[in-house]
């Protein structure tokens, strides 16, 4: 079939335009059909304009303009007038939505309308659909028009005026009258407006749970009680799109009431930026990084968000800051300096760009699209509808690409420094009377995102940038982001101490910058630590060469235990004199535990991993420290309790007991020299030069019997006087240092003493009562016995004593809980369930004992009960303080069920 001949002009037109195939297809289809639209647009150049954008644009409204020729070229020939709506049917209104829409589209296409009118005018029809589907809902409502009044409020972009081609239409109901006419008329009118968009009522307070529509009452009642910090968030554009006038109004109020009547709070604030974080860890996983457009870094949601949460953190004071739009609000916020002037011009030409380019991807099919095509044709297709064309600098798309990963990566350095640039530059400004960012403002901004004392921290940056502003303006431009990382860890005012001691230290800030510069993640990294920890900023500000290794999880990996008791020997054997070996080694372990310490906090090693190389560098620690004292008899360290069990705690005492090989008075006198020496080695003369403390009090006869015994010393008393309670803690013994052989042989020799022949029915009674007299008496003052990590019901002891009892009476032999809890499970003693209970609440309890240390720098067996602590316990642990102990009371709660029934044989309840 022969294609029909266009005019000069259309020809002309189609080669030039976007899509010169598809638009041709599209004239030829157009003069098949109606002649007569072609001889017109050929004789009106605006119009064939106009008509050609649409046609290379849209594959959706194409169709639109060959369904209904005339019409559709009537809309064309005349974009600055909009039609009277139509709705008198429901298929009238679709028809007039749809040549209304043609409208806008093509107005901005052919470069009429701006981003911002053409977002306002889809949302302007967007209210509209609405409010004539809530008119045809009432008129075909069988039980009238009367009773009942409805309004419908329009959130996200809807509510802010700068909606999408391809938008959800998110909507709120809120009535007065009977609940099930309520329903009933909502649903009506979301399924005539579906009819011209999705609609999307899921923002309602309990989301597809909840009832459709509410009384402002409910949603005043859920607002108070139960409402997240996102919903919140999602008022900020909140507005009255249709419906009861009157009602949408008093709704708004209410809600602009509640949203604005507090300053939001720091984890409040802290949760959103999680959300935020969680998006584009998702958009990461699906491997959609480098083509998002709206979640991905430095996408659109970059931009709104930082709006939003500026908005949020200000809008209580400063009512200007309570629109409902992202562009004019940023520009209010530019105006009175709560944004940098030149950030708020970058962000807001991106802006304007990024949505741009989304709007022209969901114009293709009028599909909710973000993410840039994959596919070259589509890709080449998208740049050219935006104007680009092939130049000896690239391609169209080669060009489009390039600029939206220019733009992409200029918003994500914007949104990263764009909250603390204006307070550094307040506070270099502090005694002018035009400071951009009045004092009130800056103490809301940092109250906000975690610094609670407004001058201290003040104090701190004022002192950092008068040391830079003369050596480093790479560093200046840091603390932007620095205070941003700091405002995300635990608590922000002790990380801004640390770094600042650490930054004011001998190190030059030039070379602080230099390594800043060739690594940010180091510095994201180090504020994270200082964050969270009082210890690990002091160990780093005494060792800052190891702030440019945080970023490499590699780099802090603990290393086998011969290169550990390598390393650590060779670190004591450089010094002379007992007291400089002692500090070189504490120097060693410190260096060493921050390697741990910060793969825990940073999140690439579990607990396991942790008790693991905890253990291995104690191990080490006490080699390196028994080889100083040059050994004459074969001696050796046998590790018990956690360090046996090879999972010790960051808070644990090492337990051992020592063991030697020699006869006569001399032999014994050496081992005591060397069991004493090496506990005071580790133990350092004062507190400040502890490296451990050892406990000593499970060798046989407990403080009564001699530090060290011989081999044949523990075979006769394991012969004639091990307990029960003996036998129950030579469960987690293990070698740890010294002279292996020895050490192996005195496990050989207590092996069948402890293994073989389980546990009599006394010998069960004698642990469960000393269990018992646990619960009952070793719970210190001061700590909660209703949250101990330790000694708490269903907590740390009540596994590790459900595990030994297990292991002694069924013969099951395995050093650490978890690995005896898996033992116990592959030989049929303990079910699967309930040994994942168990491991459950052990790797809880545990998880959260090493971080209580972290965060306390101190030993603690229980949750916090002062609120300041434990706030930072639980934001350490991406939690919140409820949260916390809700998940403590779950996991301990049914690992005492277990206990019960499995280790004191009581019924089931």
């Amino acid at each position: 079939m022969t294609a029909t001949a266009l005019p000069a002009a259309l020809e002309v037109l189609a080669e030039r335009s976007a899509a010169p195939v598809a638009v041709r297809a599209a004239l030829e289809h157009l003069a098949d059909a109606s002649p007569a639209s072609v001889e017109r647009l050929a004789g009106e150049g605006a119009l064939a304009e106009a008509t050609v954008a649409v046609l290379a644009a849209s594959r959706s409204l194409t169709r639109v303009v060959e369904a209904s020729p005339e019409q559709a070229l009537g809309v064309l020939a005349d974009l600055g007038r909009r039609r009277p709506v139509d709705d008198v049917t429901v298929e009238q209104l679709v028809g007039w939505r749809n040549f209304e829409f043609l409208r806008i589209a093509a107005r901005d296409l052919v470069g009429l309308d701006p981003l911002e009118r053409v977002g306002a005018s889809l949302a302007a029809l967007g209210r509209q659909v609405l409010d004539s589907a809530c008119a045809l809902a009432a008129a075909a409502d069988r039980d009238g028009a009367e009773g009942i009044t409805l309004a419908v409020i329009g959130m996200g972009k809807l509510g802010g005026a700068e909606l999408n081609y391809s938008s959800d239409i998110d909507v709120l109901f809120v009535g007065e009258g009977t609940r099930d006419r309520l329903e009933r008329r909502a649903r009506s009118v979301m399924d005539i407006a579906r009819r011209c968009f999705r609609v999307d009522a899921n923002l309602r307070p309990e989301g597809r749970d909840g009832p459709l529509v509410r009384t402002l009452d409910s949603y005043e009642a859920y607002w108070g009680r139960w409402a997240e910090p996102w919903e919140f968030q999602a008022l900020l554009k909140a507005r009255p799109a249709a419906g009861d006038e009157q009602l949408g109004r008093r709704w708004l109020d209410a809600a602009q009431r509640w949203l604005w009547s507090h300053p939001f709070d720091t984890d409040a604030l802290r949760s959103l930026r999680a959300m935020k974080a969680r998006a584009e860890a998702e958009v990461a996983r699906k491997g959609l990084t480098g083509r998002e457009l709206k979640r991905g870094p430095g996408g659109i949601r970059d931009i709104e968000f930082t709006v939003q949460l500026l908005q949020l953190v200000h809008g209580h004071l400063d009512r200007h800051l309570r629109g409902a739009t992202t562009l004019s609000t940023l520009e209010e916020m530019a105006s009175a300096g709560y944004v940098d002037p030149e950030d708020a011009t970058q962000m807001a030409d991106a802006y304007r760009l990024l949505r741009t380019v989304e709007h022209r991807l969901q114009l293709v099919d009028e599909q909710q699209v973000h993410t840039l095509p994959g596919d070259a044709l589509a890709l080449d297709r998208l740049a050219r509808v935006m104007g680009l064309r092939d130049a000896p600098d690239g391609t169209a798309a080669e060009q489009l690409e390039r600029d939206l990963r220019r733009t992409q990566a200029a918003v994500r350095g914007i949104h990263e420094r764009v909250y603390f640039r204006p307070l550094l530059e307040a506070f270099a400004t502090a005694e002018a009377v035009d400071a951009a960012l009045s004092p009130e403002a800056a103490a809301a901004r940092l109250s906000a995102f975690g610094f609670v004392d407004a001058r201290r921290t003040q104090a701190a940056v004022k002192e950092l940038t008068r040391g830079l502003n003369r050596s480093s303006r790479l560093m200046q431009q840091l603390l932007p982001l620095l205070l941003d990382w700091l405002s995300q860890s635990p608590d922000p005012d002790l990380g801004l101490l640390l770094v600042r001691n650490l930054l004011s230290g001998p190190q030059s800030s030039r070379s602080w910058a230099e390594t800043f510069r060739d690594s940010p993640a180091a510095a994201q990294a180090l504020c994270r630590l200082a964050g969270t920890s009082r210890l690990l900023g002091e160990i780093l500000t005494h060792n800052p060469d190891l702030v440019a290794r945080l970023p490499d999880p590699s780099r802090l990996a603990t290393r086998d235990r011969g290169a550990l008791v390598a390393s650590a020997t060779s670190a004591v054997q450089l010094r002379d004199g007992r007291g400089e070996q002692q500090a070189s080694l504490r120097r060693w372990q410190q260096r060493n535990l921050l390697g741990i310490a910060a793969r825990d906090v940073l999140g690439h090693a579990d607990v396991h991993q942790v008790g693991a190389d905890l253990t291995s560098l104690a191990e080490a620690s006490l080699d390196a420290a028994l080889a100083a004292l040059e050994p004459t008899v074969p001696f050796a360290v046998i590790g018990m309790g956690r360090f046996g069990g090879n999972e010790l705690a960051y808070a644990s005492d090492l337990d051992v007991i020592f063991v030697h090989d020699s006869s006569g008075a001399t032999g014994a006198e050496e081992a005591k020299r060397l069991a004493t020496g090496l506990m005071r080695f580790v133990a350092g003369a004062t507190p400040a030069e502890r490296i451990y403390d050892v406990d000593a009090d499970l060798r046989p006869e407990g403080r009564s019997g001699p530090l060290s015994r011989s081999l044949a010393a523990f075979d006769v008393y394991w012969r004639e006087h091990a307990l029960t309670w003996e036998r129950q803690a030579m469960t987690r013994a293990r070698f740890v240092a010294g002279d292996r052989e020895l050490g192996d042989r005195l496990l050989d020799l207590i092996e069948p003493r402890v293994w073989e022949g389980g546990l009599d029915a006394e010998a069960v009674r004698e642990i469960r009562r000393m269990k018992a007299r646990i619960e009952a008496e070793r719970i210190p003052p001061g700590e909660d016995p209703d949250f101990h990590l330790k000694l708490g019901r269903g907590s740390l002891s009540d596994v590790e004593f459900t595990a030994q009892l297990l292991q002694l009476q069924y013969g099951v032999k395995a050093t650490g809980t978890l690995d005896a809890l898996r033992a116990l499970t592959e030989g049929d003693v303990l079910t699967p369930e309930d040994a994942t209970v168990l491991a459950e609440a052990y790797t809880f309890c545990e998880r959260v004992r090493d971080r209580w240390f972290l965060v306390s720098s101190a030993p603690g067996d229980s949750l916090p009960t002062q609120p300041e602590p434990l706030l930072w316990l639980a934001r350490s642990l991406d939690t919140s303080p409820s949260r916390l102990r809700d998940d403590y009371r779950r996991v301990t709660r049914r690992a005492r069920k277990v206990v019960e029934r499995v280790f004191y044989g009581l019924p089931v309840r």
